[in-house]
Parts: C-alpha cells; sequence; structure tokens
C-alpha cells in the first residue's frame, strides 16, 4: 500500500485498495409580480442510458442549479435541496400555461399530461411512516384575503401535495411574514426561521406558495464522541482549519470511479437507520486535486452508477463534525438553464391560477446543515411569493468533499452541498 503524508497525517491511497473497481462512472397589470423564495435549512446530525424516476428528474434540475452555483463560489459552503427546489416549481405547475408551462415541464423533465399522479406517489413514498428515518413535507398556500384562486390549481395542489390553504393580510406586511415564519418554522422544527422578510410583501402581494421539508436519521453505525479529536483541514487556497474530526472503525460501502475527463475520484456511503435513506461523501482521489473537477459530473444518472462501483470494506472512516450556512439566489441558475419567461413581467403566463397577471419577481433559498455523532437532521422550506404581477485503511475526508443526501428508493436527491469548512 501506497502512504501519503502532509505533516504527521497518514492517508493510505485510495486507488490501492483491493476489491474497489474504478468505473465511469405574465402580462397585465403593471408591477404584477410573483416572487419565488427558496428556504433550505439543513441540520444533520452523525449518529448521519439511465431512465429517471420522478423524483430523479426534478433532483436532476436541482442538482444543475447547485452546479451553477457552486461556479460562483467555488470556495464557499454551499447546501442546497434540489427537491426543493422542484418541489416549488411543481406547486407553480398547474398554474402555467402556454410557453411559461412549457419550460416548467422541460426543466422538471416531467410528462405534459399527468405528472400529478406521479408527484402524488413520489410524496407518498418520501413521508411514510414505515421509514424510520423522519422526512416530513409540508405545503401550503398564503393567500390575500378577497383573492380568487382559480378552483382547479387550488385542488391540484391539496390532492397531490396535501398543500392547505390560509388567508392572511398582505396589507399588513409585518403581521403577515411573521405569519408565514411562524408556520416554516413548526413544520421544520425549528430549523428555519425568517424565511420572508417583511419587505419582499406589499398591497399588491396575492399569493404565497411554501414547500417545507424536514429530515432527521440517526446513523446506522454511530460515531463515538470520545473517538472525535482536533484534526487538520485542508480548506481552499492553502487554507488550514482545525476541525473536530469524528471517527470510527467500521465496515462501510466505498469505492472508486472516474469522470469522464479523467478525474478520479472516491465515494463512501453512509448509511442511515432505516436503510432508506443515505449520505454519500465524494472527494477527488489525489489530495492535491480539486473538488471543483467533480462537481460537473454529477448527475443523478452518476450518482446511480456509484451504487455499481461500491463494495463493503472495513475501514477507519475520519469525517469533520461540520456545519453549514448558504443562501442561493435562484432566479439565476434557473433561467439561465430554460425556466425563463415566469421571472418576465411580460411573459409570464400563470392564467391558471389567476385572471390576475402574474409574474416570478425573485426566487431564494436558504440552507443550513450540521452533521454530528449522532445523525442527520435535515430541514428545507420553499415559498413562492406572488405579486400582482492496512490495517483497516484510513478514509479521510479533510478536504473539500461533496456530500448528497439520497432518497435510495425513489432516488430523490434531498439535500446537497460542497463543503470547503466545516
Amino acid at each position: 500500500m501506497l502512504e501519503r503524508k502532509r505533516g504527521r497525517r497518514r492517508l493510505t491511497s485510495f486507488r490501492d485498495l483491493d476489491g474497489l473497481t474504478p468505473g465511469v462512472n405574465c402580462t397585465m397589470a403593471r408591477w404584477t409580480s410573483l416572487t419565488l423564495s427558496v428556504l433550505l435549512a439543513v441540520c444533520c446530525w452523525t449518529t448521519l442510458g439511465h431512465r429517471l424516476s420522478y423524483g430523479e428528474r426534478g433532483s436532476e434540475l436541482g442538482i444543475q442549479v447547485f452546479q451553477q452555483v457552486t461556479q460562483l463560489h467555488p470556495h464557499d459552503n454551499v447546501v442546497l435541496s434540489p427537491h426543493g427546489v422542484a418541489s416549488i416549481l411543481g406547486m407553480l405547475l398547474p398554474g402555467a400555461h402556454g410557453e411559461t408551462r412549457r419550460q416548467l415541464l422541460k426543466g422538471l423533465r416531467y410528462k405534459a399530461k399527468g405528472p400529478y399522479k406521479m408527484l402524488k406517489k413520489l410524496h407518498k413514498s418520501l413521508t411514510t411512516k414505515s421509514n424510520l428515518d423522519v422526512v416530513t413535507i409540508a405545503n401550503a398556500l398564503f393567500v390575500q384575503q378577497g383573492f380568487d384562486m382559480k378552483e382547479p390549481f387550488v385542488t391540484t395542489n391539496k390532492d397531490n401535495f396535501q398543500c392547505e390553504s390560509r388567508n392572511l393580510d398582505f396589507t399588513d406586511t409585518q403581521t403577515a411574514a411573521a405569519s408565514i415564519n411562524n408556520w416554516v418554522e413548526n413544520r421544520t422544527k425549528g430549523m428555519i426561521t425568517n424565511l420572508i422578510d417583511p419587505s419582499i410583501l406589499n398591497a399588491l402581494t396575492r399569493l404565497v406558495a411554501v414547500n417545507s421539508i424536514y429530515f432527521k436519521g440517526l446513523w446506522k453505525s454511530r460515531f463515538q464522541s470520545e473517538n472525535t479529536k482536533l484534526r487538520n483541514f485542508y480548506g481552499p487556497n492553502g487554507t488550514i482549519y482545525k476541525v473536530p474530526m469524528m471517527s470510527q472503525l467500521s465496515v462501510f460501502k466505498i469505492g472508486q470511479t472516474v469522470t469522464p475527463q479523467g478525474h478520479s475520484y472516491k465515494v463512501v456511503e453512509l448509511p442511515y437507520h432505516g436503510d432508506s435513506i443515505s449520505m454519500l461523501i465524494a472527494l477527488p482521489s489525489e489530495e492535491d486535486a480539486s473538488i471543483s473537477a467533480i462537481i460537473p459530473h454529477i448527475s443523478t444518472a452518476t450518482i446511480q452508477s456509484w451504487t455499481k462501483v461500491l463494495n463493503q470494506r472495513r475501514i477507519r472512516l475520519l469525517l469533520p463534525r461540520f456545519s453549514a450556512e448558504a443562501e442561493v439566489d435562484l432566479a439565476v441558475p434557473l433561467s439561465k438553464m430554460g425556466i425563463a419567461d415566469m421571472f418576465s413581467q411580460d411573459k409570464a403566463d400563470f392564467r391558471h391560477i389567476s385572471e390576475e397577471a402574474l409574474h416570478v419577481s425573485k426566487a431564494l433559498q436558504k440552507a443550513k446543515i450540521e452533521v454530528n455523532e449522532d445523525g442527520t437532521k435535515a430541514s428545507a422550506a420553499t415559498t413562492a411569493v406572488l405579486m400582482a404581477r492496512s490495517s483497516p485503511p484510513w478514509v479521510l475526508v479533510d478536504r473539500p468533499f461533496l456530500f448528497v443526501i439520497r432518497h435510495d428508493v425513489t432516488g430523490t436527491i434531498l439535500f446537497m452541498g460542497l463543503i470547503n469548512k466545516p
């Protein structure tokens, strides 16, 4: 076996692990608008050619948003819920018409007819009580008093997304924002606070659509706190951080694969108790290689392919206890991906929500993640505001890495992130 040293650190080269096989892997009233704000909070505790399923189709869009954000912020921590992005767009879909609807369907890769039956099935699969890991998804439409929404839009959201409706007076921006924020905070177990700033509401606000996701999972193989020690984490640009590094000797699925450009990277799977959800950690095989070379390669098909190269191996896994918080403006990446008309006052067409013309004026996602020895707790809230208009080898995760939290049954990517500084 080959050994590499950086200071007093010891790391066994992943390429030398035997048994691992490399693989390849609106337009009418002036100032009428629709504001889409997406907020995601993820808190992780460490106790933490392919035919696409509907979970993967929506996740694919979210992954592409993630890739664009990491290109803009390559040295920052980035946390995103691909499923959260897809969920809020899915809630808007029954209200869209014409080119606006076509762009949403294309971006989400949904069939023009009948996506809601599959989305209802996906929602049920993600939130089934048989999961020992806890996933709670809640949706709501906060409506301006007296605003007339079309019944099919309301019914479709209620039937397929279990979406509740509540009336508010958006002319009282402080009270309205507080009501929405309280709902979100309660649904995300306190993880998400202050989703809506009163400044994005006004007398023209007609509808705020909110999606929230909460996840809490215990590691199937827990880390013992007494084994956590301060170690070096080598961040971008040569920055070295002292971080609490968790450690355990156990059997994990690990493997190595390469990008089409020949960049080799390793993957470790950490299952949660219940075996329906797992966290996948990916980082370059070479110490001096950058995670930025790996991220553009990631897709739902890539992540699915990892399962074919993962093999069980008894290893010493060292993973930093980490936390990260990020806020993402979704308007630019979604527009670049072809979902642009809904942001235009002249082109957006949400006639199936109301006779009043609406457009999306703002799109945000806020995220938070924390990982420790016990498990993973994750929460996401998405809102749309509609306004009028050798010994066992060591695997040491001490460099920037990618994490993915995946529902294994449906392939849905609940959360993913880039960690540059734990």
